[in-house]
């Protein structure tokens, strides 16, 4: 199957000059690894039909790094918060990241398509282990530490996982499931002791030799498969390729991350999401950039701004910036009082991990406080109705991205096994989001919220989103969903779960919600305000942070 071609989405690109002096190194500009691939970009060349990331990309780098034309800047640069610390050039990753492959093919027995689930904090193994797959062609399958045995069950069995990485955490929710799971054969725990019935991942791969050939990989061949935290159902697999992981950004232009050799960068996600994947793997490889990361068991905002400070990282990716990739929109007084407090502004992005990135405010580009900027290079998004027709701007509609005639690198290949799910994605011409929201005269687009979240009240269509960072602005509230509720007079009305900051906990109830309501009403246009409040002590969450809505939705509608 041809998925695509060049003349198709180079009218979807933003011009701009392809290279930029690399910070006092003018010979890179013709030996990076990004540049060697100007003439596919310029669509004078077809993509290439074999790719693969480590021998295409970071051993590229490798060799560059070795001909002493890449700055001395570490590829790789991790320290644990308690004075470990570790860094690799491209060289030393390679070197590596060979004899972690030769632990999987020859000591675990995978092979070329073979699946693992890999459950690590933010550890250099992690990163060894994800080169590592690729180099051997297997399939790796990234999980938060936050998963319960449970989750991790669901998880073996639905992916057919052959093999386990974990660590000391997690390894005994494993072992209560593992008897549950007929593929998994091998299980490696990342552990300075012993377990039994686990393989001593870091005894192993150090006695490996690093002689490893990579194999041949196309570049419609599985690379990861991410479980989606969905408000409704079990988690999906979601496929994504070599290309649409690896190639995606040479192919991509420079914009969101805008990264060179000498640059550092720097991502809070979790191991478990795409996001780490794209900010932390991917992207900041493909420019030679060195990937920061520290262990953080715990985000901090102390420790991230007092790192960031003294380490003089270039570039900064958080996951509460990323919208549905993993997370909420982020408010627009959130981005006010960071501007306030540090003089720097927040670049906003969206996607999903269907899709990787398909807006952002690119560096450069105007602000529009709650917008989540424009469509990213490579994507033709639009704002279509029911029957994928696009809508004209500042009409609401669901977020789309064209998928039809020519499939989008960066897009995902398919849910797995669930060829249903993987239809109801499709829509005409367009891969459907789920999400709802706006593009505005200048083609930047504004979320509303997802599209089974809309409120329709006497009427008007209500937008989660609104009513809720409305109610934020307000010092009482610490977090706030907002939901359908039925009502006898208007079929249903803005219903409003409000969880209280400490210093009002003991306030009086309904004088406080009189009062948020007047502050709704205020703040946006006044039939949004909630008619109902309720307040609770905290809100049901997926396992990424997402609000369950839908559950408290069913609870007002008695579907519980």
């Amino acid at each position: 199957m041809k998925i695509f071609k060049l003349p198709i989405l180079k009218s979807l690109w933003t011009q701009k000059p392809l290279y930029r002096t690399f910070h006092g190194h003018p010979k890179l500009l013709a030996s990076d690894v990004y540049s060697q691939y100007q003439a596919v970009r310029r669509g004078e060349q077809e993509i290439p039909k074999y790719f693969n990331f480590a021998s295409d990309v970071l051993d590229k780098w490798s060799e560059i790094e070795k001909a002493g034309k890449r700055p001395s800047n570490s590829a790789f640069w991790w320290i644990s918060g308690k004075g470990e610390e570790v860094k690799w050039s491209f060289e030393e990753l390679g070197f590596l990241s060979r004899k972690v492959a030769n632990v999987l093919t020859k000591v675990c027995g995978l092979q070329k398509g073979d699946r693992i689930i890999v459950v690590l904090p933010r550890i250099p193994e992690w990163w060894l282990v994800n080169v590592a797959c690729m180099r051997a062609g297997i399939v790796l399958i990234p999980g938060t530490s936050q998963l319960s045995a449970k989750d991790i069950l669901y998880r073996l069995q639905a992916s057919k996982a052959m093999c386990i990485i974990t660590d000391d955490t997690v390894a005994p929710a494993v072992d209560s499931v593992a008897s549950e799971c007929q593929f998994l054969k091998t299980k490696l725990i990342v552990s300075k002791g012993s377990r039994e019935g686990w393989l001593n991942f870091s005894e192993l791969y150090k006695n490996q030799s690093a002689d490893h050939s990579c194999v041949k990989t196309r570049i419609e061949d599985s690379v990861n498969i991410f479980f989606t935290s969905g408000t409704t159902g079990s988690p999906k697999m979601t496929e994504h390729s070599h290309g649409s992981l690896g190639f995606r950004p040479l192919l991509s232009e420079r914009y969101w991350l805008d990264l060179t050799p000498s640059d550092v960068i720097w991502s809070t996600a979790d191991t478990g999401w795409i996001l780490t994947s794209l900010t932390s793997v991917f992207d900041p490889w493909v420019f030679g950039s060195c990937i920061f990361v520290h262990q953080l068991p715990q985000i901090e905002s102390a420790t991230i701004l007092n790192v960031r400070k003294k380490l003089c990282i270039y570039v900064s990716v958080s996951l509460c910036s990323f919208n549905s990739i993993g997370g909420e929109p982020l408010n627009p007084e959130v981005m006010e009082k960071w501007k306030s407090q540090t003089g720097l502004d927040i670049h906003e992005v969206y996607g999903q991990t269907e899709t990787g990135i398909i807006c952002s405010v690119f560096k450069g580009m105007k602000i529009k406080p709650g917008s989540m900027g424009k469509a990213a290079p490579l994507f033709d998004v639009q704002v279509v109705d029911k029957n994928a027709n696009i809508l004209p701007p500042g009409q609401q509609g669901e977020i789309a991205v064209r998928s039809k005639p020519i499939r989008p690198l960066g897009l995902f290949s398919e849910y797995i096994d669930n060829p249903k799910k993987t239809a109801e994605s499709e829509r005409g011409d367009f891969y459907v989001t789920g999400d709802r929201g706006t593009m505005d005269e200048d083609g930047y687009f504004w979320f509303i919220g997802r599209d089974d979240d809309i409120i329709i009240s006497s009427g008007y269509r209500i937008g989660p989103f609104e009513v809720e960072s409305a109610l934020m602005e307000h010092p009482a509230v610490a977090e706030a969903a907002v939901v359908s509720s039925p009502d006898p007079l208007r079929g249903e009305v803005v219903k409003a779960f409000v969880v209280l900051s400490a210093t009002f906990s003991s306030s009086d109830r309904e004088h406080l919600a009189c009062e948020l309501q007047e502050h709704v009403k205020k703040t946006t246009a006044p039939y949004k305000y909630p008619r109902k409040v309720e307040f609770v002590q905290q809100m049901p969450k997926t396992i990424t942070g997402k609000i369950k809505r839908h559950e408290l939705r069913n609870k007002e509608w008695g579907r519980m």
